[in-house]
């Protein structure tokens, strides 16, 4: 089976597959849920120990057995391709093998960064709610504070407020955030 492979050839090729075999194994363990679902507690002494596996940095790294996996997988396949069907010399072979490896680390690491950059945190400060419209839930008496309903991020909130104008807003009223004073908004009619 392996008689038309000399020996560098095979070296490529068991690169290639003990690669392969572990980056066909990630995969699929993925698609089953199974890539990363750690929590451990551990009481000591009186001493807690929490950890979660999202309390770590799991983005991609170079060093991970995902990055050495893809670079063997990826160094064996071309360097196979160079010296086998190519018919190039060993150390070019070698050269391409390598560089395919590091490219592949290289864009895996751009596609982690780029996923990673697409989450959000979806924290709503009392900021964001500026110029954001909603309607008066409390009646908000005339120097006095009462309680509105705003759309902030698709996500309705109510909070403490009072009116721009010191005058009094009756329920239902539609209303506009002005400004915010500390944890009441300032609103003004629409």
């Amino acid at each position: 089976m392996f008689s038309q492979y000399n020996g560098v050839e095979v070296f490529f090729l068991i690169c290639a597959v003990i690669g392969g075999f572990f980056v066909l194994l990630k995969l699929i363990a993925q698609f089953m849920g199974m890539d990363h679902d750690v929590d451990t507690h551990m009481d000591m002494g009186g001493h807690d120990i929490d950890a979660h596996h999202s309390d770590s940095d799991v983005g991609f790294r170079a060093l991970s057995l995902q990055g050495i996996t893809s670079f063997l997988m990826m160094f064996g396949l071309v360097g196979l391709a160079l010296h086998h069907e190519s018919g190039v010399g060993t150390l070019i072979a070698v050269i391409g093998g390598t560089a395919a490896g590091l490219l592949c680390i290289w864009v895996m690491g751009k596609l982690f960064a780029m996923i990673a950059g697409l989450k959000s945190s979806g924290t709503i400060t009392i900021d964001n709610t500026v110029g954001a419209q909603g309607e008066v839930y409390t009646n908000i008496p005339e120097n006095g504070n009462g309680r509105v309903l705003i759309k902030v991020h698709s996500s309705l909130r109510e909070y403490d407020a009072m009116s721009n104008d010191k005058k009094g807003i009756k329920t239902g009223t539609p209303v506009r955030v002005v400004w915010v004073d500390g944890n009441v908004l300032v609103v003004e009619s629409i």
